[in-house]
């Protein structure tokens, strides 16, 4: 199995909300502001081919399905549709996907999915052949969402999955299209029932698997949100999403499974590390994933 981060649109978003309550002299070290205090931001997905024999995307960015008022308003940076053109530098197209796995639904990370906005079109799926899985609580959300997330979903967007046929709902570990070599671990701190990728490592001690890589999705966004109480605006609750972080980096520590970031414009894949005062970090910083071996 190989390993490629597939970049997609970019966005640029207001540096306060990504970094909540974290004041700007502290995360301006990390993320430099632009003058209307926005930060660069990735939306990059992950392709794994082949895994339990298929052609495997975890999550597709923010795509080009915006109309041209709301590319502005959400700092979308490109006007076509940068995934696709990424995955054809890969070697890859829509109809070679057999797998789209969806941390959750919001427009920055199941955009993506869509053809590009076009004036008069409603909006139409790209993937025509794949499985979609999305986990069940946070489809469920989707479908009723609160008043202060309810901007960030597609209103159209389950009808269209729902349509193909080809929706799995996942509620537990493992997914029936992925088999045991994709391990779900779910967060609410960020939205209820984000769904958290793990493909399983090659290794294995006392019962347990080591290796791997987890896509972090919003749990941790990038490498300065991997300090446990730097959390974003968006969360739903941070205090829940600092447990949650803490737990699962601890975990990802000691199985030595590395973090696969989407929105971080510099690093794609990174191993946990943690320093004597116990403060999480990483080491080991890659830009870019190109057919990388998964235990390279």
């Amino acid at each position: 199995m190989k390993l490629w981060s597939i970049l997609g649109n970019s966005q640029k978003l207001d540096g306060g909300a990504m970094f909540g309550n974290a004041p700007r002299a502290m995360w301006a070290r990390w993320a430099s502001p632009d003058d209307e205090n926005r930060i660069d931001l990735a939306c990059r997905a992950l392709l794994a081919s082949p895994l339990n024999g298929k052609t495997v995307l975890f999550e597709t960015g923010i795509g080009a399905f915006f109309e041209p008022k709301l590319r502005e308003r959400y700092g979308v940076v490109e006007d076509r549709h940068v995934l696709v053109e990424s995955l054809a530098a890969a070697g890859f197209k829509p109809e070679d996907i057999d797998v789209v796995v969806l941390s959750h639904l919001h427009f920055d990370h199941a955009g993506g999915l869509l053809a590009p906005w076009s004036e008069g079109q409603s909006p139409t799926l790209l993937f025509p052949n794949a499985t979609y899985i999305v986990g069940r609580r946070h489809y469920e959300r989707a479908l009723e969402p609160h008043a202060r997330d309810r901007a960030s979903f597609i209103p159209e967007l389950p009808a269209l999955l729902e349509a193909t046929g080809r929706l799995e709902l996942v509620e537990g570990e493992f997914s029936k299209a992925l088999g045991d070599t994709v391990r779900f671990h779910y967060s609410d701190g960020h939205t209820p029932g984000l769904m958290l990728a793990e493909i399983v490592g090659p290794d294995r001690v006392e019962g347990e698997t080591h290796g791997g890589v987890v896509f972090c999705a919003d749990l941790i966004p990038g490498r300065p949100w991997v300090h446990v109480p730097i959390t974003m605006g968006y969360d739903r609750n941070a205090e829940l999403l600092i447990d949650e972080k803490k737990a699962f980096l601890a975990d990802k520590l000691r199985r030595n499974v590395h973090l696969f970031f989407t929105h971080d414009p510099q690093c794609a894949l990174a191993q946990v590390v943690r320093d004597e005062k116990g403060k999480f970090g990483t080491a080991h910083e890659v830009p870019a994933l190109h057919a990388r071996a998964l235990a390279a």
